[in-house]
């Protein structure tokens, strides 16, 4: 019988290891290791357009992934492990099938085909009827969150011994062949383009990360533990148009345009499971200057940034989102933290009938012609140098601890764990240290 791991034992190695959230804000993994959790996600949701990778990850490493998940359950304490992945994954689906009956405590939780089932907040409701309270967290109602790429990253840890050292990255639009690959961290992002037969246009724009929620980023720029995607547009797109925009004329428009009709908020997937964002309402106090009831942007901390607002919603073409998001920029900047215990309201009733479908999402955003295979290569890219972020996580930056013109193998600790919320940062090449700086690494073969 095989013995259960200590939990500050895989802590430790994980903190060692580099292994953070692999598909949001990089969040140190060893951190949601919590004997609270009794039930743990696995979160195969694939939220944003276009992404494929975890679903293809996970149907090629089924069996190591899912023995991952169940050591996880067993580390934590959990009486349940749920793996959340869209119905229309058959494919993986089939591939977990295979391995699940192992474990009595895992099953599937079988999501619709909308956006953002990915959304943490979702996810927790859709497979378990849980409502995580507004700015709660999701340990504090029993639960523990992992992304696929994250439990295989465990994985490699643990029964390999292996760091972070590289990253799975879809490369989609408007490239020759895309592609799925596996890339050294540091890389350019304009090399892992180059993965996919390059761009097929001039003048191109990257977008990194989901068309959603991702940002212009450019190809000189590292790739990073949480770069997901590399989505390549036209500039003259929808989605770089409305990035570009500007907050005063987002707010000039919204004072003009805004018929306070409430699509926003009907359609908004926290303010649907009782979270009390009301984005119409902050648009009217907003463009009006009005600060009679602070609650209306108070609140605005309790946004998810999914964009659906902006981006699906608004019949105006206006920007909910993006206003929000300054505003909560704004908030953060003097110190002022989110309310606390709040009291979700009940889940809308209507709330079934008002998710929004991936297929009409990406129609809306004309990003349909780009929603083509992009398989995944066993292949990794190499890289002759390479730029490593000390601060690829939340929390504390890690702190370098090699010294220029040292010579490194690939997976040798380059920088450690700071105090407190941190982790390590580790070489993705062989090769010397040309530079090193309290924010980076640079490595050449």
């Amino acid at each position: 019988m095989e013995t259960v791991m200590d939990i500050k034992e895989l802590g430790q190695i994980l903190r060692l290891s580099g292994v953070v959230g692999a598909g949001g804000a990089g969040f140190p993994t060893y951190a949601k290791l919590d004997k609270r959790a009794d039930t743990i996600i696995m979160n195969c949701a694939e939220c944003e357009p276009l992404l494929r990778l975890h679903r293809q990850l996970l149907e090629k490493k089924a069996h190591e992934i899912v023995k991952t998940f169940h050591m996880l359950a067993e580390c934590v304490g959990a009486k349940e492990a749920v793996i959340g992945i869209k119905k229309s994954y058959t494919k993986t689906i089939a591939a977990l099938m295979a391995e699940v009956g192992e474990y009595p405590e895992i099953r599937l939780g079988l999501l619709d085909e909308v956006y953002p089932a990915g959304d943490e907040v979702v996810l927790i409701y859709e497979v378990t009827g849980k409502v995580i309270a507004p700015g709660g967290l999701p340990i504090e109602s029993g639960v523990a969150v992992f992304n696929v790429e994250t439990v295989y990253n465990i994985c490699r840890a643990v029964t390999q011994g292996k760091p972070v050292a590289d990253k799975l990255i879809s490369v989609v639009g408007e490239v020759k062949s895309p592609i799925t690959v596996r890339v050294p961290l540091g890389i350019s992002i304009e090399e892992v383009v180059q993965a996919a037969g390059g761009t097929a246009l001039e003048d191109p724009v990257y977008f990194i990360g989901g068309p959603m929620m991702g940002y212009i980023g450019n190809g000189a720029q590292p790739v990073t533990k949480t770069t997901n995607a590399v989505l390549v547009l036209p500039k003259e797109h929808l989605l770089v148009q409305r990035k570009k925009r500007k907050a005063s004329i987002d707010l000039k428009r919204a004072a003009a345009a805004c018929c306070q009709c409430t699509m926003c908020t009907d359609l908004c997937p926290r303010h649907l499971l009782g979270h009390p964002i009301e984005p119409h309402k902050f648009m009217r106090a907003a463009t009006c200057k009005d600060v009679q009831d602070p609650d209306i942007f108070l609140n605005t901390m309790f946004c998810s940034s999914c964009g659906l607002c902006e981006n699906y919603s608004c019949m105006q073409g206006l920007s909910p989102r993006s206003l929000i998001a300054d505003y909560k920029s704004g908030l953060r900047a003097h110190g002022v933290k989110p309310p606390k215990n709040v009291e979700p309201a009940p889940v809308a009733e209507e709330r079934e009938f008002r998710k929004a479908p991936m297929e009409r999402l990406m129609a809306r955003l004309d990003l349909t012609k780009y929603n083509k295979p992009a398989p995944i290569t066993e292949t990794e890219l190499l890289a002759k140098r390479v730029k490593l972020l000390c601060s690829q996580h939340i929390g504390a930056p890690a702190v370098p601890s090699v010294k220029c013109g040292e010579q490194v193998e690939i997976g040798q600790m380059i920088a450690s764990p700071a105090e407190g919320l941190s982790v390590a940062v580790h070489a993705s090449i062989t090769g010397k240290v040309v530079e090193v700086t309290d924010k980076y690494v640079i490595i050449e073969k």
